[in-house]
C-alpha cells in the first residue's frame, strides 16, 4: 500500500513539473528571472526534502529550510518586475506534502505545531507573488481549500498512527501481564510440594527426627528445581476464562497442538513436527517452554488465518544454551486485506515481548527458500540461574 502511494505521489509531482516547465518556456508569456526560480529552484529543492535519506538533515529541519526558501522567494517576487506567473506549483505541492509528512510522522506535538505553521504561511503568502488583488483573493479560496485537504490527510495518519502505537503498547503490556501470570502460577504450584513437604517435617520433629534431614534434602531439591529447570512444568496460558489449563509436556503439548491443527485444516497436507534428539532429551525451564508453546500457538493461528492450504513444518532443536522453535509454510505469507490500520501484526509484536523479556531473539518473515517463517531462540535457564552459565549468542 505505501509502496502506491509513494509512486502515485511521484507521478503527481513529475506531472506537476511538466506544467510548470511549459509554463516558463511559453513564449506568449513575458520572461523574468523570477520565473525561474520557482521551476528549477525552490521547486525541486522543496522535493527533494520530502524522502529521507543518509545525510538529510531531519524532517523538521527540512521543512523550515523549505518553509524560508518559499517565504523569501515570496519577498524577491514583490519587488521585482512582474511577470505572468511566478507561482510554482511544484513548490506549492511539495510544501503541501510536506505538511501532510511533518503531521504524520513528527512525534512531539509542539514542534509540529510551529513547523506546520511555518509550512502553512508560507503556502498562504504564495498568493502575494501576484501582486493583484483578485489573484491574491482567488489564490487565497485555492490555497485554503489544498491547505484544508493536507491537514485533514495529516491528522488523520497522525491518529492512525497513534492509535497503532497505543495498541502495540496494549499488546506488549498484556503479554507481559501474562508471562508474570504463568510464573506466579508455576512456583504457587511447585511451593504447595515444598510446603507439604515442611509440615510433614515439622509433625515428624519430635517422633522421629531421623526423617527431618531427608524431607529437608527433598525440600531443598524441589526448590532448586523450581527455580533453575524442570522437565515437567505447570502451563498456565489462560483463556479468556482465566482458567489454568493443566500441567503438561512441552513436546507432547507441541504434538497435540500440530495435530489439531491438521484436523482443521482439511484440504491442506499434514502438518509435520519434528523435534531432534537434543531437544527431546534436555530439560528447560518452566517459563521458557511456555513461551515457546505460544510462539507455535501463534504461528500456527497466522498460517491458518493467511495461507490456507500450506504445507507447515514445526521444528524443535536445542543447543547446550539454547532452545530453538521454527514455524514455516511452504510458500510467502499472503497477507490478506483488513481494515487500515488494523490488527495485523500485534500477535507477533507480543511474542517478540515475551520473548525478548526471556533475553531470546525472535524472527518471523519470508527466507530464501521462500517460505514464511517464524524463529523463536529462548536461553534454556535464566541468567541468573545457576544451571545457566554464560551464553552465546544464538546462531542465525
Amino acid at each position: 500500500m505505501w509502496r502506491l502511494i509513494t509512486v502515485a505521489a511521484l507521478l503527481a509531482l513529475a506531472l506537476t513539473w511538466v506544467v510548470d516547465l511549459l509554463a516558463v518556456f511559453n513564449p506568449s508569456q513575458p520572461g523574468s528571472p523570477i520565473r525561474w526560480l520557482p521551476v528549477f529552484v525552490t521547486g525541486p529543492l522543496a522535493v527533494l526534502a520530502l524522502p529521507d535519506t543518509r545525510w538529510s538533515p531531519s524532517l523538521t529541519a527540512r521543512s523550515l529550510g523549505v518553509a524560508a526558501m518559499s517565504a523569501a522567494l515570496t519577498c524577491v517576487s514583490l519587488v521585482v518586475p512582474r511577470t505572468m506567473n511566478d507561482w510554482g506549483i511544484l513548490e506549492i505541492l511539495a510544501l503541501l506534502f510536506l505538511i501532510v509528512r511533518v503531521l504524520a510522522e513528527t512525534e512531539s506535538d509542539r514542534t509540529t505545531a510551529w513547523t506546520v505553521a511555518a509550512l502553512v504561511a508560507a503556502v498562504l503568502a504564495v498568493p502575494l507573488r501576484s501582486r493583484s488583488v483578485a489573484g491574491l483573493v482567488a489564490g487565497q479560496y485555492v490555497m485554503t481549500v489544498a491547505l484544508a485537504l493536507a491537514v485533514l490527510i495529516g491528522c488523520s495518519l497522525r491518529a492512525l498512527e497513534t492509535r497503532r502505537r497505543r495498541a502495540v503498547q496494549d499488546v506488549r503490556y498484556a503479554e507481559r501481564l501474562a508471562l508474570a501470570r504463568d510464573l506466579h502460577d508455576l512456583i504457587a504450584h511447585h511451593m504447595t510440594g515444598i510446603i507439604v513437604q515442611a509440615n510433614a517435617a515439622r509433625t515428624v520433629h519430635a517422633t522421629a527426627p531421623e526423617k527431618v534431614e531427608p524431607a529437608l534434602e527433598a525440600i531443598a531439591r524441589s526448590g532448586t528445581e523450581t527455580l533453575e529447570s524442570m522437565r515437567r512444568l505447570v502451563r498456565v496460558l489462560r483463556e479468556d476464562n482465566h482458567q489454568a489449563l493443566r500441567p503438561g509436556d512441552l513436546l507432547s503439548d507441541l504434538a497435540d497442538l500440530v495435530a489439531d491443527f491438521s484436523r482443521r485444516q482439511l484440504d491442506a497436507p499434514a502438518a509435520r513436527f519434528e523435534a531432534s534428539a537434543v531437544a527431546r532429551t534436555s530439560r528447560f525451564s518452566p517459563e521458557v517452554e511456555t513461551s515457546v508453546f505460544r510462539v507455535v500457538q501463534e504461528a500456527l493461528t497466522n498460517v491458518h488465518r493467511h495461507a490456507p492450504g500450506e504445507r507447515v513444518t514445526v521444528r524443535l532443536d536445542a543447543d547446550p544454551d539454547w532452545l530453538h522453535v521454527s514455524v514455516a509454510n511452504s510458500r510467502e505469507h499472503r497477507r490478506t486485506g483488513g481494515p487500515a490500520g488494523g490488527h495485523s501484526g500485534l500477535g507477533l509484536i507480543g511474542l517478540r515481548e515475551r520473548v525478548e523479556a526471556l533475553d531470546g531473539t525472535f524472527s518471523a518473515g519470508a527466507v530464501h527458500s521462500g517460505q514464511w517463517e517464524v524463529r523463536a531462540s529462548v536461553p534454556r535457564f535464566p541468567a541468573d540461574s545457576p544451571l545457566g552459565p554464560l551464553r552465546r549468542t544464538p546462531a542465525a
